[in-house]
């Protein structure tokens, strides 16, 4: 069997979950939108259950999903409903869906539900993709108080630099915020990952921690505990001596400038580790360091195996996880974490409680 694998550890993830709403000090949804950032929502969920005051997805489609599986703990739909049948599915699955525009605030004074809904009413403050803004947040708020449809409000907007520390958009956003919902009733939130890591002042009623649930840190320079939750690994397959001066795979982009031993491993883009990382990117080959050379392929890509003699066939190949942060590939390649996490798809997912 090919022997790519995705290692899902979800004791990391029950360790960032806690370790981060303490941080917080207050609820926090655990966003698990685009299959659990690429872990797999449905068993990040199960396993996050006990202690999760929640979750967060982006559409309707993904909360149904929970539920399908028996997650029962509140989720709250960050896109809000598209359609009708949206409004119907979250009444009929006790959903809590974002307001941000007018066509779903119609949309939703337009129902008849036997039992009103929580919502969420967000509030645009510089991100400028969704969210009423500052002053029209108000007259929303009064209106979706006046609907039979919504039992309580809760007041979020969104941090588009909060990952910037030194910046001072955000400081900016939350003054802006606070001006704009001061008079409003309702629990608020404000803090991302980044919020929670880096702004005390967005600290309120609910965090939303996402891409920090799974061990990626939004702020290098921030000395916090988070835990890998996915390893991407695979193994070496065949080994090869490259005379000096030879190419190696598509495009000759690498020639070997001494003779070299190369291992080729089987993972490649199609498993989700990226085409463009360049010469040099750091692997661990049985635990110790060795580099990428050649161009990754679909299924398969080439290692420096000069320097370790005892690496051949079957040696096991991290090419992220808990030896290489897949931050430090994700800057090799001019991306974010949240990209390679994602993209991670086609290798075998195995889930393990921890070692």
């Amino acid at each position: 069997m090919r022997p790519a694998r995705l290692r899902i550890d979800l004791a990391a993830l029950q360790h960032n979950y806690r370790l981060l709403r303490q941080m917080h000090g207050a609820r926090a949804l655990a966003v698990v939108k685009a299959n659990a950032y690429g872990h797999g929502a449905v068993q990040c969920a199960q396993a996050l259950a006990p202690i999760a005051d929640g979750f967060a997805v982006a559409f309707v489609e993904e909360a149904l999903v929970l539920r399908e599986a028996g997650i029962a703990a509140p989720i709250l739909v960050l896109e809000g409903a598209f359609d009708g049948e949206d409004w119907r599915a979250a009444h009929a699955h006790k959903l809590w869906l974002v307001v941000h525009q007018e066509s779903q605030l119609r949309a939703l004074e337009e129902q008849t539900f036997a039992q009103p809904l929580p919502v969420w009413l967000k509030c645009n403050t510089g991100m400028n993709r969704v969210g009423f803004n500052a002053d029209a947040i108000a007259r929303a708020h009064q209106r979706l108080k006046a609907c039979a449809q919504v039992s309580d409000i809760t007041l979020m907007t969104h941090l588009a630099r909060a990952d910037e520390p030194q910046e001072s958009a955000t400081s900016e956003q939350i003054t802006l915020f606070d001006h704009a919902t001061h008079a409003l009733e309702g629990a608020r939130s404000l803090a991302n990952s980044a919020g929670i890591l880096a702004h005390p002042a967005a600290r309120r009623d609910w965090a939303r921690p996402g891409i920090a649930l799974y061990g990626s840190n939004p702020l290098p320079s921030a000395d916090v505990d988070l835990r890998p939750v996915m390893t991407l690994e695979s193994r070496v397959f065949a080994v090869r001596e490259l005379a000096a001066g030879a190419p190696l795979g598509y495009g000759a982009r690498f020639h070997a400038p001494h003779p070299m031993r190369i291992g080729l491993v089987a993972a490649g883009y199609a498993d989700g580790y990226p085409r463009s990382a360049p010469d040099g990117t750091l692997v661990a080959v049985d635990g110790r360091p060795a580099r990428l050379v050649g161009r990754v392929a679909m299924d398969m890509l080439t290692i420096d195996l000069t320097d370790l003699p005892e690496a051949g066939i079957g040696s096991r190949v991290e090419l992220w996880g808990k030896q290489i942060p897949v931050d430090s590939i994700a800057r090799a390649v001019g991306t974010i974490s949240y990209e390679l996490l994602c993209n991670a798809k086609r290798a075998q997912c195995i889930f393990e409680n921890g070692t």
